[in-house]
Formats: structure tokens, sequence, C-alpha cells
């Protein structure tokens, strides 16, 4: 619980005032913001090389490293307001960012019991949303009440971080793993449905991070404090409604949980391209944010197909996977945007509806020996031959 509220104090810090820093600062254009969110992306793309670091140092421990990394990049990012300045305090914030979730993924799969997972992961969500809600509300009483500058809202956000991790590391003893986890890269034929959902969702979800808020600053004007409203809103949502997902996810079945997800998105992507009014581009964002509690199902139906020693060596291979497409999007879909906002928007669209025809594949009581229909088919033709 703590370590998920360690995290947001940074990232929903970094997240919140990135925009309007990266334009009114930095003198970002579509390109330029286009290929800071892709180097932003590399670290995540790397992420399978955390099982490597486990040799020498537990997980737990690992864990701690990387958040106090977060709060540092997040605190420096300020003071760098050039381009190049931007892109280096990025990398660094990410690569804090990125190993630290590999890692909390890895044990939150480890310690909660299968029919647990699904409500576990939405209170986590919801204890995120409410440090993120904490965050959100410092950051708007400092911008838009104390004319604060923003490098020091990044050194505050930062920095509480940092205290957390220090808090956690003497007050918590390490817990001991279950299941001893493998120190090798595991890549499984049999997950292959679980690297095809996770590659889709990485690949869709940087259309949110990266141009759902841009298009707010730049074509609606959005100020930093009215961005941060926004993510308020998310967060208090998230606060009550994630719990409740991961409940129906636990009732419902990762398929339909994911259908609904896949459906509503293409609809949210498809408004996006042709949105021309401020308050509906909000309803929007708010809305296409609520989905992200339903990526819980990809989480709880790994789970239940993997063997419980690949967790580790899976979670930054899952993680490595998602950020495929996030390399190349951002900076690719930054010239994109430059010619047609709209296109970006549709192919958003089209990239969910991939993920629709994938959700269906996954079976209602997924299992290690039942991990997509299609496997199940085969091996029904097999047996009656």
């Amino acid at each position: 619980m703590l370590l998920s509220i360690g995290m947001p104090l940074s990232f929903s810090t970094w997240q919140a005032l990135i925009n309007n820093f990266a334009i009114e600062q930095a003198g970002y254009s579509g390109i330029e913001f286009g290929i800071m969110q892709s180097l932003r992306e590399i670290p995540g793309f790397l992420s399978f090389a955390v099982i490597f670091l486990l040799v020498f140092i537990r997980e737990q421990s690992l864990a701690l490293v990387f958040l106090c990394l977060l709060g540092v990049g997040t605190a420096l990012t300020g003071f760098f307001p050039s381009i190049i300045g931007l892109y280096l305090t990025t990398v660094l914030m990410s690569i804090g960012f990125h190993y630290f979730e590999t890692l909390r993924q890895s044990l939150v799969l480890q310690w909660t019991d299968k029919d647990e997972t699904a409500h576990v992961l939405g209170k986590l969500i919801a204890v995120g949303s409410f440090a993120s809600l904490v965050a959100f509300g410092l950051i708007y009483i400092g911008l838009d009440l104390t004319g604060l500058e923003m490098r020091w809202v990044y050194l505050i956000g930062g920095g509480l971080t940092v205290v957390v991790a220090g808090i956690v590391w003497a007050a918590f003893p390490r817990f001991p793993s279950k299941v001893k986890q493998l120190k090798r890269l595991v890549l499984r034929r049999r997950y292959w449905l679980y690297y095809l959902l996770v590659f889709m969702s990485g690949a869709r979800r940087q259309i949110f991070v990266v141009f759902a808020g841009f298009l707010m600053v730049e074509k609606f004007g959005f100020q930093a404090s009215t961005i941060t409203l926004l993510f308020m809103a998310n967060c208090v949502i998230n606060i009550f409604l994630a719990p409740l997902i991961g409940k129906l996810i636990g009732r419902w079945g990762e398929r339909r949980a994911l259908t609904i997800e896949y459906i509503g998105l293409i609809g949210v992507f498809t408004a996006y391209a042709f949105v021309d009014v401020a308050w509906l581009a909000a309803v929007l964002y708010i809305v296409d944010h609520m989905f992200f509690a339903m990526a819980i199902a990809i989480k709880t139906y790994f789970q239940k197909i993997a063997d419980p020693a690949d967790i580790a060596s899976s979670a930054g291979v899952s993680l490595t996977i998602s950020h495929i497409a996030a390399v190349v999007i951002p900076a690719a879909f930054g010239f994109l945007w430059m010619i047609s906002p709209p296109a970006v928007f549709l192919l958003g669209a089209a990239m969910a509806g991939v993920s629709l025809g994938l959700a269906r594949l996954v079976p209602d009581a997924p299992s290690p020996g039942n991990a997509s229909l299609i496997g199940r088919v085969k091996a029904s033709a097999g047996a009656a031959e």
C-alpha cells in the first residue's frame, strides 16, 4: 500500500505538469514532445533486464532503489527547462518508474492468492489514486493559488517519493517469496495471447498518455491547473470505481471485462478524432481514464495461466513487450500529429478493435492448460482424431 502511494506522488506530479512545462518552458512542438515520450518508453522496453539484477539484489530491496530513482528524476525535472535537459531528466525518471513498476507487479502477483488478486489490485489502484489526488490538490494550490513555480512543484513531488521509500526501507521486514523465482528470461509459447494483449495495451496507452493531454493544451488551451483538475477528477472516480471493477472482474471473468473495455475505447478514440468542444473533450478524457482499471483483467489472466516460478521474469518481459510499440508510436505519431491530429485517434480506435478481437480468445475459465480458445480448439480436435 505504501509503495502504491509513493509512486504516484512523483509520477502524477510529472504527468500533470509535463504538457505545459514542455510547451511553455522548453519550447516543444509535437515533434519534440513525441521524441521525448519515445525516450521515456525506452527504459520500459528494457524492463526485461531487471531479471539479471535479481541475481544480486532481492526484489523487495531493488523495488525501493528504483522508487528512489523515480523521485530523484522527478525532483530534477523542473531545473532543466530545455530540449536536451528535459530529455535527460525524463529518461532518469522513467528508469525508476518502469523498473519499479515491473517489480511491484511481480511482488503483488507472488504475494496474493489468485481468488483475491483482482480485488487487491483494485484496492491498490484506489490507494494510488488517493495519493495522486493529494498530489494534484497540492499542485493546484501551488500553481493556481500561490503562484509557485513548476520547478519547485517537481522538487516537492519527487522529494515526497524518496521519503516514502525511506520509510518503507526502515519500517518493514524483507518478506520471503512463496515460490523461488527463475533468474533468467522466460518466453513460453503458451503465453502467446497474454503477450499480444500486453502489446496492444501498451500501444493503446500511448494514445492517451501522449496525445490526449497534448490535445487539451494545444487545441483547447487548457492551463496546467485545469489539466490538474482533470487528473483529480480521474483520481476521485478511481478511488471508488477501481475496487468495484476488481470485484466485478472476479465475478465476470477476464474475457467479459476486456470485451467491455475495448468496445468502450473504440467509441472514445473515435470521438476524440472529431471533438471540437472543450468540455466534451474533458469528459472523454475522464471516461478514457476510467477504462484503465479494466486492465487488471490482463494481470489476473496471466496469474491464472502462468507457472508461479515464471512471475518475476515474466513481469519484466511483459513490460518490455508493452513498450515495443510505445518506443515507436510517440515519435512516429508526433509527425502524424503535425499533419492530422484526428488520424492519430482513429488509429487508436483501430488498435482497440484489434484488442477486442484478442480479448474474445480468452477462455471463460483460464488455467495453465486452458490459456486461449484457439489452443483449446486445437486440443479438442487432436483428442477427436
